[in-house]
């Protein structure tokens, strides 16, 4: 029982350094982004927690599969101190860890995050007092709330029984994984919502993500332009304009009025002449900047990063189509959600992950390096493409420049990206997230001289479906990820998409030229006030 309590003790404590990093490294990205001049606490806030709590339920993942793994030894057989009671505690403790994120998520998503939204979109409309604002917030909050209440319900009393085919047999080997999860309406519910915010999710990933692991490494690579070189042409522009305005003044110097066309031509002259006069401060004070000479200097390494990044890219992508094709090809179809019971085609993280975890806590890192990695690409595909509402753009998002409703935006795409993150996983590492590196004994009888004798030895074999209930210990997080059917028949068609998107992405990426050295940071719909946060970055 002490070697448990030992075991149980490094797979957390590695957590809790885990869940500091988190805190501090999302309290360094919220601030980075947020804006100076229109900062509020509680939006600030509220971002730092919403996506801590998505990246600590993905840092769950690791430890749950450290924990069943730890279970047995390498040769298949359970420790001394593995018996029935403690392993079902140590299961408990990660079902309880999960029941606690998820159930935080869903208050997150469904109520605190559209409350403060709500709450800031009112306090810019109407200087009123705070109850008021308050009021009207709640009141939107409420369709929110009454959404994640029909979930709940519909996950509580779904039925969960797939009708008989001839496949059915099949089948009834992952029925078998599921009851270990037990029939409790309770998990059902919470099951359906988290699954249901998780294909939204995978729709952000494959928006943003997929763009992002291509446009990201290539910008890398490619650099941007000279700031001196863009601030030449910037002024040849404020002269050509200036002089269109002139002659087309010049047309009123005797007393006549200009004409309706004339008067349109040159507001737009004269609001084009405000955003290049904004782009020759920003320029100016990146030229001076040292941020900007340490960049120059810094540029090979940022090359082998990119070519990095885009190595990982690929990786990804092949081990995703690889996993993909061995579900179109040996699953169960598409009644059982594309559910595989083994591997039939490897792929380079599937062979790569299990080989890590043995020597813990590398798979920790690892697994950290792809959330972080997802999370990084999809910045850079959100801060590209900004946040859109079908075809309507509804916020921009800028370093030291995203308002506070923009920020509480990102972090909501962001944790549903997370939250799908651990699907991907699964998807690139079916066998890790599963079992981890368990492994089960099988009796088989020798065979010498030719003949059959009853000389009984034991051999082990890596666990897979068709291992006995109680040889393998399934995770808590592959149960929770496939209790409905159809959405894992949802993730199989979004993997296509996701593949589809990041091969357009990048050719769209190869396509285009270096990116302008302020790109996204003048815009014609910006104020002047937007240049007091220059000294913040550049100078």
């Amino acid at each position: 029982m002490a070697a448990a309590a030992s075991e149980l003790l490094t797979g957390w404590c590695l957590f809790g350094l885990a869940l500091l990093a988190i805190l501090i490294f999302c309290w360094v990205y919220v601030r980075k982004y947020q804006s100076r001049r229109e900062s509020e606490v509680i939006s600030t806030i509220t971002a730092i927690f919403a996506l801590a709590v998505a990246l600590i339920s993905s840092a769950l993942l690791p430890v749950d599969i450290f924990l069943v793994s730890y279970m047995k030894n390498p040769n298949g057989t359970f420790k001394d101190w593995a018996d029935a009671n403690v392993s079902r505690q140590i299961e408990d403790t990660v079902l309880y860890g999960y029941y606690t994120l998820y159930s935080i998520i869903l208050f997150c998503v469904f109520l605190w995050i559209p409350f403060v939204y709500f709450y800031y979109e009112e306090k810019e409309e109407d200087d009123g007092n705070t109850c008021s604002q308050m009021k009207t917030a709640f009141k939107y909050t409420l369709g929110f709330i009454t959404i994640c209440a029909v979930l709940l319900l519909i996950g509580a009393f779904v039925p969960l029984d797939i009708p008989n085919k001839k496949n059915s047999t099949e089948w009834e080997k992952v029925k078998l994984l599921f009851e270990e999860f037990g029939s409790s309406h309770g998990l059902t519910a919470l099951s359906f919502s988290i699954s249901s915010l998780t294909v939204i999710g995978m729709l952000a990933a494959i928006t943003y993500t997929a763009y992002g692991m291509s446009a990201l490494p290539l910008n890398l690579i490619k650099g941007t332009t000279s700031a001196a070189y863009e601030r030449l042409e910037n002024t040849e522009d404020i002269e050509e304009v200036e002089q269109r305005l002139l002659r087309i003044k010049s047309k009123c110097r005797d007393g006549r009025p200009l004409s309706s066309r004339d008067r349109r031509t040159v507001q737009q002259l004269e609001e084009r002449l405000r955003t290049l006069r904004r782009r020759e401060r920003h320029l100016e004070s990146i030229e001076k900047s040292w941020w900007t000479k340490f960049c120059e200097a810094i540029r090979p390494l940022k090359i082998v990063w990119g070519v990095f990044f885009i190595i990982v890219a690929l990786l990804f992508t092949v081990s995703l189509f690889l996993s993909n094709l061995d579900k179109a090809l040996h699953s169960a179809g598409f009644d059982s959600g594309f559910i595989i019971l083994g591997t039939n085609l490897t792929n380079p993280l599937n062979m790569l992950l299990p080989v890590l975890q043995t020597v813990f806590p590398l798979d920790y890192i690892l697994i950290t390096t792809i959330v972080m990695y997802f999370i990084f690409t999809s910045m850079a595909g959100i801060r590209n493409m900004g946040i859109w509402f079908f075809w309507i753009r509804l916020y921009k998002i800028r370093r030291g420049k995203t308002r506070p409703q923009a920020l509480l935006f990102l972090c909501m795409i962001l944790l549903l990206i997370v939250l799908h993150t651990s699907y991907m996983i699964y998807s690139l590492a079916p066998q890790y997230v599963m079992y981890g590196s368990q492994k089960y004994l099988v009796q088989s009888n020798k065979t010498i001289d030719g003949q059959t004798r009853n000389v009984t030895t034991f051999i082990s074999k890596v666990c897979d479906a068709d291992a006995p209930e109680d040889q393998c210990i399934v995770t808590r997080t592959y149960l929770f990820l496939h209790k409905f059917w159809f959405f894992s028949a949802a993730y199989y068609f979004g993997n296509w998409a996701f593949i589809a998107v990041f091969l357009i992405g990048l050719i769209v990426s190869c396509c285009k030229g270096k990116k302008s050295v302020i790109e996204g940071e003048v815009d014609e719909d910006d104020s002047d006030m937007s240049d007091d946060e220059l000294s913040v970055y550049y100078r």
